[in-house]
C-alpha cells in the first residue's frame, strides 16, 4: 500500500463495522478541515478558511450518505464500538494546522485534499481485497469509486486554481536563485523596522541582530547563489515578518533535502540551522511585540 503509511491491522467482517469504519474517517477529516478553516479565519484569511470549510462540508456530506447507507441496509445510525483494530492514517493535514496561513493556497490545501483522498481510496481498496464476504467486499468497492470521484472533482478543481495562481503571480511558481537574497533583504528591513518600535532593549537589540544577519545571509546568496526551490512569496508574505521567515525557513530545507553538491550543501544547511533559531524566537516572542 504506497499510498498509506501502513498496512490495516486487520479485515473488515461485517457491513456494520465497514459503517463505522467509513463513518470514523469522514468524521475526522470533516473536523480536521473545519478545525484548519477557523484558524485560517482566526487569523486573517478568509478566502483560504473558504476553502476549508468547503472541503469539511464535502466530508460532511459524505459522512452523511455512510449514516444513510448504513439506516437504509442495517436499520441503524454506524456503531464506532465496532471498529476492532486502529485505521491507519488516511488523514494528513501536511502541517496546515500550524503553518502561517500567509505561506498557504488554495492549491496547496486542494493538493491535500487530492493525497487524503488517494489514501482513503487506497484503503478501501485494501478492504475489498480482504474482505471475506461478499457484501463487505461490495460496499468497500463502492467505497472506493467514490473516493476516486472524489479524488478526479479535486484533481479538477486543482488544476483551476494552479492557473489562478500562475494568473495572479505573474510568473512561474517557483523561487529563483535570487529571490532568496531578496527575501532575505526583505525581511532584513522588516525586522529593522520593528526594532526600532520594540519597546525593551533586549528585544530591540535582538532583532536588531536578526535584521543584520539577514543582510548577511542575502550578501552570501548574491556571491554564491544557491538553488533555493519553492513557492513564490505572496505579497501578503513579502508584509508580514513571521510568515517571510518561515518561508526562508522552508526554502533552505528543501535546498537541503535536494541539493548534491557538498559545498550547497552545506551552506544551505548552515542558512537553515540559522532560519530555524530566528523562526523559534519570532514565533516566540512576536506576538508578545505585536501586544506591547
Amino acid at each position: 500500500m504506497p499510498l498509506l503509511k501502513a498496512e490495516p491491522a486487520g479485515s473488515v467482517r461485517s457491513l456494520e463495522e465497514l459503517f463505522a469504519i467509513a463513518s470514523a474517517m469522514e468524521h475526522e477529516a470533516a473536523t480536521r478541515y473545519a478545525e484548519i478553516a477557523e484558524r485560517m479565519r482566526r487569523e486573517g484569511n478568509p478566502a483560504l478558511a473558504e476553502v476549508f470549510e468547503r472541503l469539511s462540508a464535502d466530508e460532511r456530506g459524505h459522512l452523511d450518505n455512510v449514516v444513510h447507507w448504513s439506516q437504509k441496509t442495517k436499520g441503524k445510525d454506524p456503531d464506532p464500538t465496532l471498529i476492532r483494530w486502529q485505521l491507519p492514517e488516511t488523514f494528513d493535514d501536511e502541517g496546515a494546522a500550524t503553518t502561517d496561513p500567509h505561506l498557504l493556497s488554495a492549491y496547496r490545501a486542494l493538493s491535500m485534499a487530492v493525497r487524503n483522498e488517494e489514501r482513503a481510496f487506497a484503503f478501501w481498496t485494501y478492504v475489498a481485497a480482504h474482505a471475506g464476504l461478499a457484501e463487505v467486499r461490495q460496499a468497500a468497492e463502492t467505497m472506493a469509486h467514490e473516493e476516486l470521484e472524489h479524488v478526479s472533482t479535486l484533481r479538477r478543481e486543482r488544476r483551476n486554481a494552479f492557473h489562478a495562481q500562475r494568473e495572479q503571480a505573474g510568473s512561474d511558481a517557483q523561487g529563483s536563485e535570487s529571490d532568496a537574497a531578496r527575501l532575505e533583504r526583505r525581511l532584513a528591513d522588516l525586522l529593522k523596522s520593528m526594532a526600532a518600535q520594540a519597546p525593551h532593549s533586549e528585544e530591540r537589540s535582538r532583532l536588531q541582530n536578526f535584521a543584520e544577519e539577514a543582510r548577511r545571509h542575502a550578501e552570501e546568496l548574491e556571491r554564491f547563489p544557491l538553488s533555493v526551490p519553492g513557492p513564490a512569496a505572496t505579497r501578503s508574505a513579502l508584509d508580514d515578518t513571521l510568515a517571510l521567515a518561515e518561508l526562508l525557513t522552508d526554502r533552505y530545507l528543501a535546498a537541503g533535502d535536494s541539493l548534491r553538491d557538498e559545498k550547497e550543501l552545506e551552506q544551505a544547511q548552515m542558512l537553515a540551522g540559522r532560519a530555524i533559531a530566528r523562526l523559534a524566537w519570532l514565533r516566540a516572542d512576536l506576538p508578545e511585540l505585536r501586544r506591547d
